[in-house]
């Protein structure tokens, strides 16, 4: 069953584990903040009881997801085959898309604020549908910046042979 999810024949490239820290804070600032959101709301309007009831909630809501993103990090991955980009990720729903080069339109890479203050980019492949999209987060800019350049470059050559 993992074959279907990972084929075994490629050579398949993790993402930095970086990637969990950056979510991490993410969820921390969220629920950091929607916790004082709470707090303070319930607390003024039916009683601060349940708004420490709705921190603790939202403590433990935290606790589960600081796993899951550990988890969820080290599912991502990505191999590059002659003809076409394989991207896997997901604990419980598993999902493998393909991406041949010749269907592939643009390739863009971001990086936010965060992203960049920890060392990272996104690199999304944009195909003419957009099931086949793919997304892989979590590269160094410069790994972001070679894939970029190897793709738009496949993506070209591919597309000329049809």
């Amino acid at each position: 069953m993992d074959d279907l999810f990972a084929p075994s024949d490629v050579s398949w490239m993790p993402v930095s584990p970086k990637l969990a820290t950056l979510r991490r804070l993410n969820a921390a600032i969220t629920g950091g903040l929607l916790a004082i959101v709470a707090l303070v709301a319930l607390g003024l309007t039916v009683g601060w009881l349940y708004g420490v009831l709705a921190v603790v909630v939202i403590a433990l809501l935290f606790a589960w997801s600081w796993v899951l993103i550990g988890r969820n990090q080290r599912s991502w991955k990505y191999a590059e085959r002659e003809d076409e980009l394989l991207v896997s990720h997901g604990i419980m729903f598993r999902e493998l898309v393909v991406v041949p080069y010749g269907r592939m339109q643009f390739v863009d890479v971001t990086a936010g604020p965060l992203e960049r203050a920890y060392g990272m980019a996104t690199v999304e492949l944009h195909t003419a549908t957009p099931a086949t999209d793919a997304k892989i987060p979590g590269l160094h800019p410069d790994e972001a910046s070679r894939l970029r350049d190897r793709l738009s470059a496949l993506g070209q050559a591919q597309a000329w042979g049809l």
